[in-house]
């Protein structure tokens, strides 16, 4: 739908073991989206919801860097009726000699899907983050991410605009509203952002909301350092409201300049030429 000023903030999360009861009761099944496992670890647990299959987005919820190029991994957990289905090969356990072997003869498995295991190191880390930090560990992993994410969208909407009014879980939204009569605008604010040190938040969503910024703090950001995140963009508010051409000329610290990304995109160099050099 079209982008809105103020987001819409849907009244569902309540209802979803409902909602789930009747994808079933139609012969549906339910996929859940762990991305926003942040909020919910040892809190929720999404078969209680009424989640057939979940993806485990390791690389926003346990411990591997989200963004910046890194590498995803994302495991897909199952309830006990799909098992017969899961991709081959399967992981077996011999209870005679205390060994685990890898499975092939399945039926109904829907096959190999790709040819090797994923991001192995990905997924060694988490269980590695997973073991450390315990069930009360993970438990307090979700409060931190909330309480981080919500006092920043109270300290930001002191000088930003914040589409929604209630508490957010895990990331708090705002947007460019009040700058955009300076000609300033959200790629402008997240390019200034990199002079002050921060790599620019999630840009443009939701969708919903008009030049949105998705913040999403987690839960290993000091106060010290939210403190300094939203020192920088009340910095920036002002900026662009004094000078706008700031904004729009940044980054200005970095070895170079802002890049013409529609163009990178389009039409990227993927090897290097004598012309480079020149």
């Amino acid at each position: 739908g079209d982008e809105v000023e103020d987001g819409i903030e849907p009244e569902v999360e309540a209802e979803l073991p409902q909602i789930a009861a009747m994808v079933h009761d139609a012969g549906g099944l339910v996929y859940g989206d762990g991305a926003n496992l942040n909020a919910l670890l040892g809190h929720v647990r999404p078969g209680d919801l009424g989640v057939d299959v979940m993806q485990f987005n390791l690389h926003k919820t346990f411990s591997t860097p989200h963004g910046g190029g890194g590498p995803g991994c994302g495991p897909v957990a199952y309830q006990q009726k799909l098992a017969p289905f899961a991709p081959l090969p399967w992981i077996r356990h011999n209870h005679d000699n205390g060994l685990y072997y890898l499975e092939h003869d399945c039926p109904d498995s829907i096959g190999r899907l790709r040819a090797f295991h994923g991001n192995v190191g990905m997924m060694l880390r988490a269980y590695a983050y997973i073991r450390e930090y315990g069930a009360e560990g993970l438990r307090k992993v979700a409060e931190l991410a909330v309480l981080n994410a919500n006092y920043l969208r109270a300290r930001l909407s002191e000088h930003w605009h914040t589409p929604y009014n209630n508490l957010c879980m895990h990331e708090v939204v705002i947007n460019d509203r009040h700058v955009r009569e300076s000609g300033a605008n959200t790629l402008d604010i997240a390019k200034r952002l990199v002079d002050y040190g921060f790599h620019a938040p999630t840009m443009y969503f939701p969708l919903v909301v008009k030049g949105a910024m998705l913040i999403e703090p987690t839960e290993t950001e000091s106060k010290e350092t939210l403190d300094a995140f939203v020192e920088a963009m009340q910095n920036i508010a002002e900026e662009a409201m004094r000078d706008p051409e700031l904004l729009k000329q940044a980054p200005h610290s970095t070895r170079l300049r802002r890049l013409d990304e529609t163009q990178a995109a389009r039409k990227p160099c993927l090897r290097w030429t004598d012309n480079d050099a020149r």
